[in-house]
């Protein structure tokens, strides 16, 4: 009885164990194209963590400047998809990733006192960046403009959501739960360049 039921349970074992399907960089939801790329932004770290980053520091600076970067980042990110949906090239580098997990961390850890203008700017640079890279891998996938509408849309959503939350924030230990945050990415990205020199 006992070797049945041993038998059973390493059968059961080994079906479990048999992938189905192996998706090396984007996520297949079976929804279509906009909500494969929803879930690819949302799951994609290298993408996310740069632009929550990116919504904590526009926030930091202000309602003002929490507004222009709502609007100048997923513009830039949609700019930047088109031109990768149209000129498709290789997968963005482990060391721009860290790059961009470190330097806008750290301008959010540091609380950079930054004028709403470059604000902007570093908002524009990241989402023509990312969003080339995106639009590349929209291209490989095959998921086309509506995959980008749906990067783009959850990008809008979580910079809105996360620039509003530190806008509204008015004690002074939750602008430093903020600037620790921003540390945390920072060192996500020191973490990501060691890796990627010792693979090197």
């Amino acid at each position: 009885m006992i070797g049945q039921s041993l038998r059973l349970l390493l059968a059961a074992a080994g079906m479990l164990l048999l992938p189905a399907v192996a998706d090396a960089h984007l996520v297949n939801t079976g929804l279509g194209p906009f909500y494969d790329g929803v879930s690819h932004f949302a799951l994609t770290p290298e993408d996310l963590l740069p632009a929550l980053a990116m919504a904590l520091l526009a926030g930091l600076r202000g309602a003002r400047a929490g507004r222009l970067a709502l609007f100048a980042l997923p513009g830039a990110w949609l700019a930047g998809g088109f031109a990768g949906l149209a000129h498709p090239a290789a997968v963005a580098t482990t060391a721009l990733t860290a790059t961009s997990f470190l330097l806008l961390g750290g301008l959010v850890a540091a609380d950079a006192r930054l004028r709403p203008g470059w604000v902007v700017a570093v908002a524009i640079v990241l989402g023509l960046v990312h969003g080339y890279f995106n639009g590349s891998a929209m291209a490989e996938a095959r998921l086309g403009i509506l995959g980008l509408a749906g990067i783009v849309s959850t990008l809008f959503v979580i910079v809105a959501l996360a620039a509003a939350l530190v806008v509204a924030l008015r004690a002074p230990w939750t602008r430093i739960a903020v600037r620790v945050a921003g540390s945390w990415i920072a060192a996500a990205g020191l973490l990501l360049l060691g890796w990627s020199l010792r693979a090197a």
